[in-house]
């Protein structure tokens, strides 16, 4: 089924709350997450003119509820993608917890609805359903959600949840909830996404295999006579050369050895996640042939699970490359980089001005105020500075 191009991109960026530093799977320049970091992260964000940032979820992570609620006030137009997660929260409580983060930050909470995909994480959160029922519980906890954010009284008895005069009370900014995104490669997840949800999430594979996927989700949603909204999910290495940033790519993995690689291998075999499986045949665990497509590179996934790629080159070719996806009809760009505070402002200086954007960037290019970096000889302003203004 045909989707229509994106003309313009909404992009966010990603707030580390698992941990970040300069290589992956080693404590080598590895750096101190906390409140203070994250801030520095989520106003950076801000200020470059990101349109919001992901927290992601789950036992490895701070909260993402009370991390976006302490940075909320801190920042002035940053959207906060958090993510709820059926069969851990009351669909109640979770409608509840979202109207207020929606008023106490002036309408910029956007929903991220997480199913689980590691069985082990899930029994230590006290969930033991299996993967399908999961997504049956899902459509029941956002068709009980979603009445109550719209000011409906609700009496629901389903399989999974039950709810006798439900209500909230303190409506949301957002008119009828906050966006709800939701990511899910199986047959259950995609029922859900086209069903319930605004925003269909895909991890960051090759176009073609975006676009086909993209496809049946779409066809699924018409034939439900909806139309969705289409992201992806992806980490970013922008240099000012092509050279630079694949040394980049390089350096990241430097501490990447065959038995970090195999230890994090196992630990995704034994999730029921199709999407993690497709990110892990990118690859097959092996540092060999990592550029699966022009400038995506799947070295990432070698450790870390959920997204796994990376757009990898100079400031033309990752624009480039994006609008690639564009074209595909994605609208929405979740983008990462190590160390997630340096990387932000590369890309947010190199290519946001690049991009045709929904939101508002800083606009480095081209800017005509200043000053701009340090004057020369405490007097002259830069060459590039004055040819701007």
């Amino acid at each position: 089924m045909t989707i229509a191009p994106a003309d313009a991109a909404n992009v966010l960026w990603f707030l580390p709350t698992h941990g970040d530093g300069r290589y992956l799977a080693t404590t080598e320049g590895a750096r101190e997450v906390d409140l203070g970091y994250l801030q520095q992260v989520a106003q950076a964000a801000d200020r470059l003119g990101y349109y919001g940032v992901l927290l992601p979820t789950g036992r490895s992570c701070e909260d993402s509820w009370v991390i976006a609620s302490a940075l909320a006030p801190q920042t002035k137009n940053l959207r906060f993608l958090v993510a709820v997660r059926p069969g851990l929260q009351s669909p109640a409580v979770a409608a509840r917890m979202a109207a207020t983060l929606d008023r106490i930050s002036d309408g910029r909470l956007l929903v991220n609805v997480v199913t689980g995909g590691d069985p082990v994480e899930n029994a230590g959160d006290g969930i033991f359903t299996p993967h399908d029922e999961r997504y049956e519980l899902t459509a029941e906890f956002l068709t009980v959600w979603k009445a109550l954010l719209a000011g409906e009284t609700v009496h629901y008895e389903g399989k999974h949840i039950r709810i006798e005069d439900g209500r909230v009370f303190y409506p949301p900014v957002q008119k009828p909830h906050p966006p709800l995104y939701f990511g899910g490669s199986s047959e259950a997840g995609i029922k859900v996404a086209t069903e319930l949800c605004d925003t269909y999430l895909t991890w960051g594979e090759p176009p073609a295999d975006v676009g086909a996927k993209l496809a049946g989700v779409a066809q699924g949603a018409a034939a439900r006579g909806r139309t969705m909204n289409y992201g992806i999910r992806l980490h970013v290495i922008v240099r000012e050369t092509n050279a630079k940033a694949w040394e980049a790519a390089g350096e990241l993995i430097r501490y990447v050895d065959d038995k970090a690689i195999a230890a994090a291998q196992a630990s995704f075999a034994r999730m029921d996640s199709v999407g993690q499986r497709r990110m892990a045949a990118l690859h097959g665990g092996s540092k060999d042939r990592l550029e699966i497509s022009p400038n995506l590179w799947a070295g990432v996934g070698l450790v870390r699970g959920g997204a796994g790629t990376a757009l990898v080159g100079d400031p033309d070719t990752v624009a480039a490359r994006m609008r690639e996806y564009m074209e595909l009809g994605i609208g929405t760009f979740i983008l990462s980089g190590y160390p997630h505070l340096e990387e932000a402002y590369r890309f947010g200086e190199l290519v946001l001005p690049r991009l045709k954007l929904n939101h508002t960037a800083r606009g480095f290019a081209g800017a005509n105020e200043g000053p701009f970096g340090e004057r020369i000889a405490h007097h002259h302003v830069p060459a590039q500075a004055r040819a701007a203004s």
